[in-house]
């Protein structure tokens, strides 16, 4: 990031409550552009209330946000047309074939070169040879690639990815985790909430932790790390885990390298 560009997303003393259940109690944090920003909690930490108050689907009780440099509560309709949302669960019609999907979606959007568009994005998410295949005969990791793929027609600059990969098989999660490496490798800033702290470690640029309504921490893997002290080393047989053993067996993963990092996204360190 340039020092003259503003953030894709910066939000300043977001609350939302219901009643007298307080969800966010002042929320503060700014992603970078082209950057891959987590943000970690448990169930009912507020994680979905804030994207949906980010995509204006929901409005805040004070505070403010803003996103691609639009005021989210002044320019509602500026905001929508600079993002995309994919929830938690895969929104593809399963009649259709994935090519069928994605078509629709370009030509709803009133875009030239639906087909072209759709061939595209295909090929860019690994789908060229499921193309044809009804999307109900696709894998939990295919429909969400596909997912993903439908919600960047238009080329938005700023995604928000809510908990993509729950209910997803390892190696689905592989997949989807490639799916969002690239997406920011390409340029565009991706909001990601998880609960899986693994994804997080592999994936994100910055992290932060969403706690009973309250970011509590917000910095890179490594500045994280540094306010623990570092365990004393101690020198034991390593038995193989669960994980390892899984990948061994069905191996496809182990090639796998979305982050550029050299380490496979599939193990923890």
């Amino acid at each position: 990031m340039t020092t003259h560009q503003a953030p894709a997303i910066h939000v300043q003393g977001l609350e939302k409550s219901y009643n007298k259940l307080e969800v966010l109690r002042g929320v503060d944090f700014e992603v970078e552009r082209g950057s891959i920003f987590a943000l970690l909690g448990s169930n009912g930490a507020g994680k979905t209330t804030l994207v949906k108050i980010l995509s204006t689907l929901l409005k805040a009780n004070s505070g403010a946000a803003w996103v691609n440099g639009f005021d989210v509560a002044a320019q509602p309709g500026d905001v929508r047309e600079s993002i995309s949302l994919t929830g938690q669960f895969a929104a593809v019609d399963e009649i259709l074939s994935g090519r069928e999907n994605l078509v629709l979606i370009a030509k709803l959007r009133h875009l030239q070169d639906a087909e072209q568009i759709a061939d595209n994005l295909l090929e860019r998410f690994s789908l060229t040879d499921a193309a044809g295949r009804k999307v109900s005969t696709y894998s939990g990791g295919m429909r969400r690639r596909l997912d993903i793929a439908m919600s960047l027609i238009g080329n938005p600059p700023v995604v928000f990815l809510d908990e993509p990969t729950t209910g997803l098989d390892p190696q689905s999660r592989v997949e989807v985790w490639q799916a969002v490496a690239e997406l920011a490798g390409q340029g565009t800033t991706v909001l990601l909430t998880t609960q899986y702290l693994e994804e997080a470690e592999q994936l994100a640029d910055r992290i932060a932790i969403l706690h009973k309504g309250r970011i509590i921490v917000d910095g890179t893997l490594a500045e994280l790390k540094q306010l623990l002290p570092p365990a004393e080393v101690e020198y034991v047989e390593k038995q193989p885990s669960l994980e390892d053993i899984f990948f061994a067996l069905v191996g496809d993963a182990g090639d796998n390298d979305p982050t550029g990092t050299g380490r496979n996204p599939a193990r923890t360190n």
